[in-house]
C-alpha cells in the first residue's frame, strides 16, 4: 500500500499515483477501522464516511492531526532506500520557497493564534504577534483575512488551508465559517475572542469573550 500525510504536495501526486494503479484514492482518513475500511471527513468535516477499498494495492492520504505521535522507537517496517525514478517528460521541478520563521510550524504547533477580518489589516496583526511571542505560539488566519490580504495564504487555516488540532486554539476576531472550523475543531481548546456575540465561532469554543479584540489583545499581553 502506498501512504503519505496529506500535504500539499502529496494532494497534487498521490492522485497521478492512484490514476496509474488503477485504483481508488482514500483522502484525509481520519481512523483506521480495519485493514480495508477507513473513516474520513466530508462536507468540510460536518459528517464522518466510513469508506471500504477492495483494491489490492491503496493509495491513502492521511490527516496528521486526527492521529497520536507515534512512538520513536519500535515497529518492524523496513527503510529502504529508492533510487531516482524515469522521467516521464510530462512535469519538471521548477524550484522550492520555503518560508522560514523563528515560530514554531503552524500544522504542529501545540499552540496557535488565528486572525480574521476582524483584525481590520494586515498592520494589526503585529497585535496578534505580541501575543504568540509570549505564548510561544504559531500564527494562522482565516480565509477571509487571506483573501482580503492581511497576510500570505501559507497561513491560512481551513478546509482549503491547513488543518490544526493544537493543545490550545485562540481565534481572533473570526466569525467561524464552516470552512474555518473544518481546519481546527479538533483543537484540545478553543478560545474564541469577538466581538459579536451571536458568532458561530462561540457555537464550538470552550471559552468565549464578547468585546474588542483591540482592548482586550493589548490586555491580554501585558497579563502574560
Amino acid at each position: 500500500h502506498i501512504v503519505a500525510a496529506a500535504s500539499s504536495t502529496s494532494k497534487d501526486a498521490m492522485p497521478r499515483v492512484a490514476a496509474l494503479l488503477d485504483v481508488g484514492q482514500l483522502s484525509e482518513i481520519i481512523a483506521v477501522e480495519s485493514a480495508d475500511t477507513f473513516k474520513r471527513p466530508i462536507y468540510a468535516g460536518n459528517a464522518i464516511a466510513t469508506v471500504q477499498s477492495q483494491d489490492a494495492v491503496k493509495v491513502i492520504t492521511v490527516r496528521t492531526s486526527a492521529f497520536d505521535k507515534a512512538a520513536a522507537e519500535g515497529g518492524s517496517a523496513s527503510v529502504e532506500a529508492v533510487g531516482t525514478a524515469c522521467d516521464a517528460g510530462t512535469s519538471s521541478f521548477v524550484s522550492e520557497e520555503l518560508v522560514k520563521s523563528d515560530r514554531p510550524d503552524l500544522a504542529a504547533a501545540g499552540i496557535v493564534i488565528s486572525g480574521g477580518r476582524g483584525m481590520g489589516n494586515g498592520e494589526n496583526f503585529a497585535l496578534l504577534e505580541k501575543v504568540a511571542d509570549k505564548l510561544g505560539a504559531a500564527i494562522g488566519a482565516s480565509r477571509a483575512a487571506v483573501d482580503a490580504g492581511f497576510v500570505s495564504n501559507d497561513l491560512q487555516v481551513g478546509q482549503t488551508g491547513k488543518i490544526v488540532a493544537p493543545e490550545l486554539y485562540i481565534a481572533v476576531g473570526i466569525s467561524g465559517a464552516i470552512q474555518h472550523l473544518a481546519g481546527m475543531k479538533e483543537s484540545k481548546v478553543i478560545v474564541a475572542i469577538n466581538k459579536d456575540e451571536e458568532a458561530p465561532i462561540f457555537q464550538v469554543a470552550d471559552y468565549g469573550l464578547v468585546g474588542d479584540l483591540f482592548e482586550i489583545l493589548p490586555e491580554l499581553e501585558a497579563k502574560l
